[in-house]
């Protein structure tokens, strides 16, 4: 019986000592922990259960019957955040560079599978050197079985990759696919082909940083929504991120008993417009100003940064705000805004986070590199997926809502359940200026003095129509209030809705304009 626990110790040790003391060192050195070390800092002390620790590759081919790769280069298994279960693998690069085989991909399956059933979040850390090419065709079918599962778990438990080395090739699918992504300065990068077969194609010469690293990803393409400077750092966003998610689709966010109070105003936001509106704001000061402590977790803040998407809390319950940042582009829509809104309101939708937009929006980014580009595709995707959101809907315009972006930030038309306006909104079909062109254009011609008339015609459009009172009138919007009162109004608003049903018709899915 010794023998038998001796030969368990033993064949546990081997694997787990990953791809030994000089493959550990060189990652260390390259600024990076270790598959277990990550997993270890990211599961609460002594939680993390291990599974398929003894499951090894079955290829014969090139020499690999001869060698053992330890735990196939991937660890997997469950445990506790924060004292809640979350399902997570971890590349390991110490061990074979953390390639992908058939048996690699069963275990990420499995743990899926597992994430599935148990209806928990799944995080995936990757590091890998790719497709395991002396299995050819085995480990691409491995590929395909881990999108087939982003496919099916995504809107039913949250799924977070965290690429924390190379991701190649098939590799970079699955970090796509999944709901958000953080990747490593310096230390990690993605890309579809690398900077050898780029140059030998297209003859362009570029590196693995400029070409897929994070600051690349995070604010040109947009495939990863934080760039973090360490892997620990990036463990502690991620456990951060999960505290504002429920565990699945048929539960409601976490709630946190608030220290902030429900009807708590702040007068700085009756002084926070400029007297101007050409001027800007920063619209992140407003959002402090209302939510519980000024705490939110801003995703995807590198990218289009004329749109703010983020988690925050509201008397303890977790919304998802979208708000336009005058402060960039005069908080215009164009096609990354666009796009970035649409997929973060999908994600609320699917698990249950109630929306806030906040619009200060002068309309869609003008210009042939958009039009060309698709706006009009991407816009409406916008449009699209907040009609399309069941979940309690509140939009609050503090200034500029012009006309189809007027749409487009969620208006009451388009779904909103709660519409609020300060006193200085400008609902319109266009700015004063253009407007006044149009409507009176036969009496500014004719006029001896035209740039006088045409300072009176603007004034006359400003004062019949740039106010919130029109759309009050017409019911398109609830109530005029004063910025300080922003809080309490939607705190209350929240707490109205909170138990909204909609029931939609029948249907397989919608045919989103992608």
């Amino acid at each position: 019986m010794n023998e038998a626990y001796e030969k368990l110790a033993r064949l546990t040790a081997e694997l787990k000592a990953q791809g030994g003391e000089k493959a550990v060192a060189r990652q260390h050195e390259s600024g990076k922990l270790t598959a277990r070390e990550r997993l270890d800092l990211f599961f609460d002390r002594g939680s993390f259960q291990e599974i398929d620790l003894f499951v090894q590759h079955r290829t014969t081919n090139f020499g690999l019957d001869k060698l053992s790769i330890p735990a196939d280069g991937v660890i997997t298994g469950f445990g506790k955040v924060d004292g809640r279960t979350v399902c997570a693998y971890a590349q390991d690069f110490t061990a074979r560079g953390g390639t992908l085989g058939e048996m690699h991909a069963l275990k990420i399956c499995h743990i899926m599978d597992m994430a599935l059933k148990a209806k928990v979040p799944v995080v995936g850390f990757i590091d890998s050197g790719g497709a395991r090419i002396q299995e050819g065709v085995n480990a691409l079918d491995g590929y395909a079985r881990i999108f087939y599962r982003n496919s099916i778990a995504s809107g039913v438990v949250p799924q977070i990759s965290a690429i924390m080395g190379p991701a190649a090739g098939g590799a970079v699918y699955s970090p796509a696919m999944t709901d958000f992504g953080f990747m490593g300065k310096k230390t990690s990068y993605m890309f579809i082909t690398g900077p050898a077969v780029v140059k030998s194609v297209t003859g362009e010469e570029i590196g693995n940083e400029e070409l897929g690293g994070a600051m690349t990803h995070c604010t040109k393409s947009g495939v990863a929504h934080f760039a973090c400077d360490s892997d620990a750092q990036a463990i502690e966003e991620i456990k951060r991120l999960l505290s504002y998610l429920p565990s699945n689709n048929e539960e409601r966010p976490p709630y946190v008993s608030p220290a902030d109070p429900p009807d708590r105003t702040d007068e700085a936001l009756d002084r926070v417009l400029p007297e101007s509106s050409s001027r800007t704001y920063n619209m992140k000061d407003v959002i402090r100003a209302i939510v519980d402590g000024g705490e939110f977790f801003e995703v995807a803040r590198l990218f289009a940064p004329n749109m703010i998407t983020a988690f925050a809390r509201l008397n303890g319950h977790v919304v998802g705000i979208i708000a336009n940042q005058p402060n960039y582009l005069a908080g215009c829509l164009d096609i990354n805004a666009s796009d970035k809104a649409t997929r973060f309101i999908r994600f609320c939708d699917c698990f249950n986070i109630p929306l806030l937009t906040i619009a200060d929006v002068p309309g869609f980014l003008p210009g042939s590199h958009q039009e060309w580009g698709g706006i009009i595709r991407h816009g409406a995707k916008l449009l699209w997926c907040y009609a399309e959101a069941t979940v309690p809907k509140i939009t609050l315009i503090t200034r500029k809502a012009y006309g189809g972006a007027y749409i487009a930030m969620c208006c009451q038309g388009l779904g909103a359940d709660y519409t609020l306006a300060w006193p200085q909104a400008e609902i319109a079909v266009m700015g004063a200026e253009a407007a006044a062109a149009i409507i009176f254009r036969n009496e500014i011609d004719q006029a001896q003095d035209r740039e006088a008339k045409e300072r009176e015609k603007i004034a006359e459009y400003r004062e019949l129509l740039y106010n919130p009172y029109v759309a009050a009138k017409m019911g398109y919007v609830n109530t005029v209030i004063r910025p300080s009162e922003t809080r309490p109004r939607i705190i209350a608003a929240l707490e109205a809705l909170k138990d909204k049903r909609e029931i939609r018709p029948y249907r397989k899915h919608g045919n989103i304009p992608m």
